[in-house]
């Protein structure tokens, strides 16, 4: 296969193109400091990891920022520390102050050109639009667990998405799915069929961070989406 084949990018967004484990942190920093907690932030984080992927499983229906509340609450009883509705709450809405990385916005610049770019993600749409504003273009289509009623790695989100993009005239085998989590995204994908791209963000660090273990084979790895950029141009130089 060769990247120039596809028509199609379908994106997860969170650890992909924004980092969620910094605003995941920065969020959750404060709060475990007043309490004299500290944890290393791989701790932290695979915690997290756990908590929310219980939660999106036990209710699907929820919107993401409930999703993130009911995860603190989470580990809130998990370390045996205090945490008021108002301060999950907040949590909740702290997804609009989650970085871009920072190649994101440039890469899918440069992507834009070639592609029509799709994000498939496990969050709500208020709070995608606070993240678009920080990748700097125009996605084609957006498909939120909001949309679809359930959260990846639910082979529905991929199906739905794909049923989408079939009656806009773009066929299974024109769509390149890119992220970042092997549980939430390639496993699914590989499920269905699709080619793959893994950003491998977390490449050099120990554990999983957010993101569950899981075993997929993707068709590329690159550590940056600036490289998988790059990769593309070079392949059609």
């Amino acid at each position: 296969m060769k990247l120039s084949q596809f028509s199609t990018l379908m994106f997860d967004c969170y650890g992909t193109l924004i980092d969620w484990e910094a605003g995941l942190l920065a969020a959750l920093r404060p709060w475990l400091r007043r309490h004299g907690v500290a944890l290393p932030d791989a701790a932290v984080l695979e915690a997290f990891g756990v908590a929310e992927s219980q939660a999106q499983a036990r209710t699907p229906a929820k919107r993401y920022p409930e999703i993130l509340a009911d995860a603190m609450q989470a580990l809130a009883s998990r370390w045996g520390l205090d945490c008021s509705a108002a301060q999950s709450r907040a949590f909740g809405t702290s997804v609009g102050e989650w970085p871009a990385f920072p190649d994101s916005a440039e890469a899918l610049r440069y992507l834009k050109q070639h592609y029509r770019l799709v994000i498939l993600s496990n969050v709500d749409r208020a709070s995608f639009a606070l993240s678009n504003a920080r990748l700097g273009v125009a996605f084609d289509h957006v498909f939120t667990a909001e949309d679809i009623g359930s959260y990846k790695p639910d082979i529905r989100n991929f199906e739905y998405a794909l049923s989408r993009l079939e009656a806009a005239g773009v066929g299974r085998g024109d769509v390149l799915h890119v992220a970042q989590s092997l549980f939430h995204d390639h496993v699914p994908a590989k499920r269905l069929g699709l080619a793959s791209v893994w950003i491998d963000r977390r490449a050099g660090k120990a554990g999983t961070g957010a993101t569950p273990p899981a075993e997929a084979k993707p068709d590329w790895r690159f550590e940056s989406l600036a490289a998988m950029a790059a990769a593309h141009a070079q392949a059609s130089a």
